[in-house]
């Protein structure tokens, strides 16, 4: 079956032989996958909206894969129950979205084994979350997809590992599965924050704007953090 480059690493992280519960499943793409294939032998495919939920049972019928993947139209993990999944895709959702499924699911999350993550925005956020809730990520990638960086990585659950402001952003340099993308990507976002900061308002005379003296100060940072993670990572490779 032929999906995007970004969906095929997700599927790619999924454990085999685990059962998948698919949150956010939108065409359900990614379970039609793995059991087109037999790398698990079951999985729910979840959605909160009605019309893709319904073109991914149209999908699972047309594979017929119907006693395989049993859809459920369900928001974040509601609808999922103790025991049915060991790993839970959560892919192309916002990070403040993906840490409130996280956090209403936690007590189905308590029979689950790992969690696969794509947050589309706010990454450290849920990389806190796990950190927080005893997960442990084992495994960062990013994909370059149609013009378009996605970092995604694995969990499970584990003794919590500190995280520095940079990594909670930017993840940790030796879980990295593909160093090349992820300096690809750092590198853009600091050529990006570069540029903004080079084309704020000079001071004149008198005190600068707060707000654009904030928005520096911001820059700045995120410029630091950028450096500081393109170091570590090029340290990395060259161990």
């Amino acid at each position: 079956m032929n999906i995007s480059k970004r969906l095929s690493r997700l599927a790619g992280m999924v454990t085999e032989g685990s059962r998948l519960a698919d949150v956010g499943t939108d065409h359900g793409y990614v379970p039609l996958c793995l059991c087109g294939e037999g790398k698990i032998p079951s999985a729910v495919a979840m959605d909160i909206r009605k019309g893709p939920l319904e073109r991914a049972r149209t999908h699972i019928r047309e594979a017929g894969l119907e006693n395989y993947i049993e859809t459920r139209l369900s928001d974040g993990l509601s609808e999922l129950k103790a025991g049915e999944a060991d790993t839970v895709l959560i892919a192309g959702m916002g990070g403040a979205l993906t840490e409130r499924i996280l956090e209403e699911g936690k007590e189905v999350l308590g029979t689950v084994r790992e969690l696969i993550l794509q947050p589309q925005s706010e990454i450290w956020k849920v990389r806190l979350w796990l950190k927080e809730n005893g997960w442990v990520i084992r495994r960062e990638d990013i994909v370059l997809d149609e013009g378009k960086y996605y970092p995604m990585f694995r969990a499970m659950k584990g003794c919590p590992e500190d995280y520095s402001e940079r990594e909670l952003l930017y993840g940790k340099s030796a879980l990295q599965q593909s160093p090349g993308v992820l300096e690809e990507f750092l590198q853009f976002r600091l050529e990006n924050a570069r540029k903004i900061q080079a084309g704020l308002p000079r001071k004149t005379e008198g005190e600068e704007e707060p707000r654009i003296r904030k928005r520096r100060e911001e820059l700045s940072k995120e410029i630091r953090l950028l450096e500081e993670s393109l170091q570590e990572l090029r340290k990395e490779e060259n161990r």
